[in-house]
């Protein structure tokens, strides 16, 4: 984490930037990344002035506060950011996929299943599927044209996951899970 403390019309005091850089490493714990993080205190008449830029991953917070006392001008700058940050978490984290609709298996489903069937066949590969919305003319032709025996797709009209294989007479196969 790079801080930088910069005094305007002040004396710069030692106190002061440990103070600071001190508030400042208690907001590691939202970042996984290098911070950069700036912070001006001025002092005007009897303004005591702290403003801070915060900059990690292309993401930039800033706060200014004004108060009477310097301490307390940085404690309140402190809480601006760290309400910027834990919106800007909150906001990843609705908008991080959590599963994909093409996963097969995970790893420790895969583990259960094996645990269950202890005779017979077992699963020794999982794959990844991407599901993608087509009709079913759509998806005939693209089996035709790849080498795969079967094709996972999101029926267009239904909505539903559908299958479309290869037999054997060199004729294509449906399976619709669509309920009736």
């Amino acid at each position: 984490m790079a801080i930088s403390c910069t005094f305007r019309h002040m004396e710069p005091s030692p106190e002061l930037r440990l103070y600071v850089e001190e508030k400042i490493d208690k907001l590691k714990k939202y970042f996984d990344s290098p911070v950069d993080a700036h912070i001006v205190l001025k002092v005007e008449k009897f303004r005591h002035t702290a403003d801070m830029t915060l900059s990690s991953d292309g993401n930039t917070m800033k706060a200014v506060e004004q108060t009477g006392d310097m301490y307390s001008s940085v404690d309140q700058v402190m809480d601006k950011i760290e309400e910027q940050l834990r919106r800007l978490m909150s906001r990843k984290k609705e908008f991080k996929p959590e599963h994909s609709k093409g996963d097969v298996f995970e790893e420790s489903e895969i583990e259960a299943q094996e645990s269950l069937v202890e005779s017979g066949p077992r699963i020794i590969k999982a794959e990844r599927v991407d599901i993608k919305p087509m009709d079913i003319n759509e998806a005939a032709m693209q089996i035709e044209l790849s080498n795969q025996n079967f094709l996972v797709f999101t029926n267009a009209k239904s909505k539903q996951i559908n299958i479309i294989y290869k037999r054997r007479d060199g004729n294509l196969g449906l399976i619709d899970t669509s309920r009736k």
